[in-house]
């Protein structure tokens, strides 16, 4: 049991090592966006994000889910023919998605613009933008081989080096160009992320055959029915998030986007490191024991306590500091973003204790299940943001987040119970009520606390209170003693 313990908070710290770089990297990259290119320009960078998204989960075909799941499979089944024939087909069939993904962007280049901004000036723009897909998509098959053989730390060097690239490549053109500079730095951007992905990806050793064009149909043909379900999923997802920047350019403007973009992105900064750690090394071991239900539901309470452990003091530093990160790494301008902010906060509270459910779909290969989750989630985000923010404004954007995770868990709670018979164990069910409470009596008193003195007195309090009995917890799970911890790190000192 402890060893399990011990291999999620392994991998969730090899991967939130490289998060905390990415979060060091990217205060930077977001600081000068925001100086650089003011609420509108970040509001546009984040509208271009979410079409390139919107396109590639049309065109990817799911490969990106379904690819890793199928080389985990073959590297459990021990056959080094089973494991190249996988990968030279993964390769083949991103190299075909990414080329029509491309071509697709550059024949509705208008349509898009038009419909995403009402106006034919950015067609060009997306235009071009079609070779980010193109790239992307042969970076994400690599990142489908390196995920797949649960290389760890190759996922963890090349996120950290893809963010360093990112920033070096942004800041030069945010500067020299100005919004002009947008659409150069996403391009040149994600041609580094493909050649790094592709450095890592080519040491991994597979053996050297020879798969004719007609084999690689029928290998791709399995990758491709299950890819579909989902991306039929992740369309709707992306969808939901188009269509609700859209709503919101139409409600309020390209600048009021652009503070909903900074509060949403900053939301789920800290917490990165869990979830990414979920899908680097969770959904591969999950993958492993697809068929064993009573393995899956003692995965499932493990991974969900280690990550509320692990993420709770970062989100309850940032719903207590939310006007000082909001100042420091955007600008004075996006001050209304604090609300907006904490309200995704708890939204992402729900999103770590739902997200060790919804990869128990993935890993069963259950794709039709996974688009009706993922359908029903993305409509009440979608209907949630339309009717909210009529009542509280952009903050109701805010508010629909969290309304949406609430939902959620629900949802796949009662999926995972009634399908599968997993269900959250009763020290998953205390320290789930832990954090919920805790989270919701911080948001209270920040928002409603006008006297400082004590709000701070108060929000300090509980933040150490928190991260003690979060680290206490842990050091118990994983048998780690910290006092000889501390000893080395003083011994490390005094030398």
């Amino acid at each position: 049991m402890k060893n399990s313990y011990r291999q999620i908070l392994r991998s969730s710290s090899i991967i939130g090592g490289a998060s905390v770089l990415n979060i060091l990297i990217n205060i930077v990259r977001i600081k000068f966006a925001a100086v650089l290119l003011g609420p509108s320009g970040v509001g546009l960078l984040g509208m271009y994000g979410q079409i390139t998204t919107l396109i590639s989960a049309i065109t990817s075909m799911g490969i990106g889910k379904s690819g890793v799941r199928q080389v985990a499979e073959s590297v459990g089944s021990n056959d080094d023919e089973r494991i190249a024939r996988t990968v030279i087909t993964l390769r083949r069939t991103a190299w075909l998605t990414g080329g029509f993904g491309m071509l697709f962007m550059v024949v509705f280049c208008v349509p898009l613009s038009r419909m995403t901004f009402g106006t034919n000036d950015y067609a060009w723009s997306i235009a071009i933008l079609g070779i980010t897909l193109l790239s992307g998509a042969i970076a994400s098959g690599q990142g489908c081989i390196i995920n797949g053989t649960r290389r760890i730390g190759d996922l963890a060097k090349i996120s950290v080096i893809g963010a360093i690239n990112g920033t070096l490549i942004s800041i030069p053109c945010f500067y020299l160009l100005g919004n002009e500079g947008i659409i150069p730095s996403l391009v040149l951007s994600a041609f580094a992320v493909l050649v790094t992905s592709w450095w890592f990806a080519r040491k991994i050793p597979v053996k050297a055959i020879t798969l004719p064009m007609r084999d690689t149909y029928v290998e791709a043909r399995q990758l491709l029915l299950l890819g579909v379900s989902f991306m039929g999923a992740g369309l709707v997802t992306t969808l939901s998030g188009y269509l609700i920047q859209i709503v919101m350019i139409r409600q309020f403007g390209l600048a009021d986007v652009g503070i909903y973009q900074a509060a949403f992105n900053l939301s789920g900064v800290l917490v990165g490191f869990v979830l990414g750690a979920m899908g680097a090394d969770y959904y591969p071991r999950l993958t492993a024991v697809a068929s064993d239900n009573t393995s899956i539901h003692r995965m499932v309470n493990e991974q969900s306590q280690i990550s509320i452990l692990l993420s709770l003091p970062g989100l309850m530093a940032m719903m207590i500091f939310a006007p000082v990160i909001i100042n420091l790494l955007y600008a004075s301008s996006f001050v209304t973003a604090v609300p907006i902010l904490r309200w995704c906060i708890l939204g992402i509270l729900g999103r770590v204790f739902s997200w060790p459910l919804g990869f128990v779909i993935l890993a069963k290969g259950r794709g039709k299940l996974f688009f009706i989750t993922e359908f029903l989630a993305g409509v009440i985000h979608l209907a949630g943001v339309f009717f909210l923010i009529r009542i509280w404004g952009l903050e109701g954007a805010g508010i629909a987040f969290m309304v949406l995770y609430i939902f959620y868990t629900g949802l796949m709670l009662f999926v995972m119970h009634s399908m599968f018979g997993v269900i959250w164990d009763n020290q998953t069910l205390k320290l789930m009520s832990f954090a919920i409470i805790a989270m919701v009596v911080l948001m209270v008193n920040c928002t409603f606390n006008n006297n400082l003195i004590i709000m701070w007195i108060i929000n300090f309090a509980i933040l150490v209170i928190i991260t003690w009995f979060c680290l206490k917890q842990i050091t118990q799970k994983t048998s780690i003693d910290m006092n000889k911890l501390l000893s080395r790190f003083n011994n490390i000192k005094k030398v």
